[in-house]
């Protein structure tokens, strides 16, 4: 498995690429320390596939990378490693189609759960955030629909989520956990190391 992770801190990129040896022992990391370098490896590596940055880095805004990224390899999943949390941008960045939001903190068991979840076609949100997510009024018409509805997911075309991607969000919106989303849709466990 191919795969570029992107932070402009040293020891957190190299402390995650230690981590990522648990997750697929077959893995090629290319490294990014800003955003320039992030586009120039995704503009040169058509055959990644997934990518992991942080959110505040130099070069360019994350909104903008993220719009780029999706762009030149729209198939690929982005998920973004934060320290960042707060409601309105973890809402734009999964309405943007970033597969999965992390927060830094996470422990490593916790970081490869999320990558396997995302590596099946999943959607990963840490639970305290789906909870501000979901409560909150000023969810837009459409993540809610995703979050809520059951019957007309796909009417919201202009959504750029998978099927997939929206199957999940419609299961967190419910508050089901991560392992019994994994169940509902057939995933079984993620083989945590």
């Amino acid at each position: 498995m191919k795969i570029v992770i992107a932070d402009d801190h040293e020891l957190f990129l190299n402390g995650l690429k230690m981590a990522l040896e648990t997750f697929d022992s077959e893995l090629n990391i290319l490294q990014a320390t800003d955003y320039i370098e992030l586009l120039e490896v995704v503009k040169n590596n058509s055959d990644l596939e997934m990518i992991l940055t942080d959110l505040a880095m130099p070069g360019k805004s994350w909104a903008d990378a993220i719009s780029t990224i999706h762009e030149t390899l729209p198939e690929v999943p982005i998920v973004i490693l934060s320290a960042v949390s707060d409601k309105e941008i973890v809402l734009k960045a999964i309405e943007m189609g970033v597969s999965g939001f992390i927060p830094k903190t996470s422990s490593n068991k916790i970081i490869i759960g999320a990558l396997t979840l995302v590596k099946a076609g999943g959607v990963y949100l840490p639970p305290e955030l789906v909870t501000q997510v979901y409560s909150a009024d000023e969810t837009t018409p459409e993540l809610k629909m995703i979050l809520t509805e059951e019957k007309n997911v796909n009417d919201f075309e202009d959504v750029p989520l998978t099927p997939r991607q929206k199957d999940v969000l419609r299961l967190i919106g419910k508050g089901q956990s991560n392992k019994e989303i994994a169940r509902e849709l057939s995933w079984g466990s993620p083989k945590v190391r």
